[in-house]
C-alpha cells in the first residue's frame, strides 16, 4: 500500500461531515490536483466522545459512497502506541506511531554501539544536497544522537511490526511521529533519527518532525516565520537524501500536525514542497468540529443557544478541558469572554469570535482555543448536539467544505 504524494488528514470529532470534507477534495481534483483523505481520530477523542475506531471507518465509507469517490482513502489511527493500537487494527490502514514520550530513553549499550558501528561511514563532514552548510558528524555528536532517538526507533520498530504480525505487511500506511517532542530536531538530527528507522526496517512513508514555534490548537503559527521556512526546507532536503541513503521508501513525506489553520505558513509550505517536487501530508485537526459550532450559532434560535452553552459549560471546566491539551493550547483566561456577555450575543457576533478571520475585530483567539477543545461538553450532551448536527445539514456542511478547501487545500497545495 503506497500513500499518495498529496494526503489531508481530514479530523472529525463526531463523525457527521465526511461527505463534506471529501466534497473540499473533489473541488480540488476538478482544479487539477489529486489529495487522498485520511480520516484521522485519536483513542484519546474516540475516549472522550464515546465512539470507537469503528465509527470512523464507517463515516469514511460512508462518504466514499455518497461522493462516488473513485480514488484511496485511508483511516489514521492517530498518535497510536502498543498500548492504544489493539482497538485500531481492524479499521484502519493509516497508523501514527507516537514516539514523543520514548524520546531521551536510553537503548541498550550494545544498540547503541551497533548504531555508532553502523554510523561510522558518515563521519567528519557531512554534505546533504540542498542544504547550504555541511554539518559535523563527531563521535560525541553520534552517541548523543543515539541516546536521544535510539530507543524511540526501537520502540517505533516494536509497534510496527505489532501490525504488520496482525495485518500483514504491505497493507497499511506507517508514520512516525516527532511532533509532540519537547524542541525541534536540527536537520542531522532528523538525518540519523531516518537512518536509525531505516535500521528497523520500518518501510516509513510519512514522518511527523516538530518544528520550531508553536502549533496550537486551530489558531495561526506564533514563532519566527522565516526560522520555520530554513527548517523546512531543510527537513525536505534530509528527506531526499536519505532516500537515497537509507533506501527508505520514494515516497515518504513530512507530516505536518499542524492543529490546523496556520495561514501565515501555508504559501511557505507549498513554495517548498514545489521546490523540491516534494509530497506532503497535512494533518487538519479537529477545525471541522468548529465549522460544525459556527454552523449551528448561525442558525439562530436553539442552534444559537447551545453554542452558547457549550462555551458556557466549557468557561467554566477551562483547566479540565486544557489538561489533555498543555502543549497544544494557549489560553489566556483573562481575555475569555464573560459567559453572561456571550449569552447577549447574536448570531453574527458569537460566528465572528469564533471564526477565524483575523480580519475581524470581533475575532478572539482565546475564545476559539477553548471552543476548541470543549468538544468534551458536546458529547456529555445525550445527544441533544448531534440532533441538531443532524437537523441543520443545509447550514453545516457549506461551511465544512469552504473551511477544508478555502483555507487549507487552496493556499496549500494549490497557491
Amino acid at each position: 500500500m503506497e500513500l499518495e504524494k498529496y494526503s489531508i488528514g481530514i479530523g472529525d470529532r463526531f463523525g457527521f461531515e465526511g461527505a463534506a470534507q471529501l466534497r473540499a477534495l473533489q473541488k480540488a481534483e476538478a482544479l487539477g490536483v489529486q489529495i487522498v483523505p485520511v480520516w484521522n481520530k485519536s483513542n484519546r477523542e474516540h475516549t472522550i466522545i464515546g465512539t470507537s475506531p469503528e465509527d470512523t471507518r464507517h463515516e469514511a465509507e460512508e462518504a466514499v459512497k455518497a461522493c462516488n469517490w473513485q480514488r484511496a482513502y485511508y483511516v489514521d489511527a492517530d498518535h497510536i502506541s502498543l498500548e492504544t493500537v489493539d482497538g485500531f487494527l481492524s479499521s484502519s490502514n493509516f497508523f501514527t506511531i507516537d514516539v514523543a514520550d520514548y524520546l531521551g530513553k536510553l537503548a541498550s549499550a550494545d544498540a547503541i554501539a551497533s548504531f555508532l558501528r553502523d554510523m561510522q561511514p558518515f563521519k567528519g563532514t557531512l554534505v546533504i544536497p540542498g542544504i547550504s552548510t555541511p554539518f559535523s558528524v563527531t563521535d560525541d555528536r553520534l552517541k548523543g544522537i543515539a541516546q536521544k532517538y535510539l530507543y524511540a526507533a526501537e520502540e517505533a520498530s516494536r509497534v510496527y511490526r505489532y501490525i504488520a504480525d496482525r495485518k500483514g505487511v504491505g497493507r497499511f500506511v506507517a508514520e512516525v511521529s516527532l511532533d509532540e517532542a519537547n524542541s525541534p530536531q536540527t536537520p542531522d538530527e532528523l538525518f540519523f533519527i531516518l537512518a536509525a528507522i531505516a535500521r528497523e526496517r520500518i518501510p516509513l512513508q510519512t514522518i511527523a518532525p516538530k518544528f520550531t514555534g508553536s502549533f496550537l490548537k486551530g489558531v495561526d503559527y506564533v514563532g519566527d516565520i522565516d526560522k520555520f521556512r530554513c527548517e523546512f526546507e531543510d527537513d525536505l532536503a534530509v528527506l531526499a537524501s536519505a532516500i537515497k541513503t537509507f533506501d527508505l521508501p520514494r515516497n515518504l513525506k513530512l507530516s505536518i500536525h499542524s492543529g490546523s489553520d496556520k495561514f501565515s505558513l501555508y504559501p511557505i509550505i507549498n513554495q517548498a514542497i514545489r521546490k523540491f517536487d516534494a509530497g506532503l501530508h497535512l494533518k487538519t485537526s479537529g477545525t471541522t468540529w468548529l465549522e460544525e459550532v459556527i454552523g449551528l450559532a448561525a442558525s439562530d434560535g436553539e442552534g444559537l443557544r447551545l453554542a452558547k452553552e457549550v462555551y458556557a459549560e466549557a468557561f467554566k471546566r477551562v483547566d479540565e478541558l486544557c489538561r489533555p491539551y498543555l502543549t497544544v493550547v494557549d489560553i489566556d483566561n483573562r481575555r475569555l469572554p464573560n459567559p453572561k456577555q456571550v449569552d447577549s450575543w447574536n448570531a453574527v457576533q458569537y460566528t465572528e469570535a469564533l471564526r477565524h478571520d483575523e480580519s475581524s475585530e470581533n475575532y478572539n483567539l482565546h475564545f476559539r482555543q477553548l471552543v476548541h477543545v470543549g468538544y468534551k461538553v458536546a458529547a456529555e450532551m445525550n445527544g441533544r448536539f448531534t440532533s441538531l448536527l443532524q437537523a441543520y445539514r443545509s447550514e453545516i456542511e457549506p461551511k465544512v467544505t469552504i473551511n477544508i478547501f478555502d483555507r487549507h487545500i487552496q493556499p496549500l497545495f494549490l497557491g
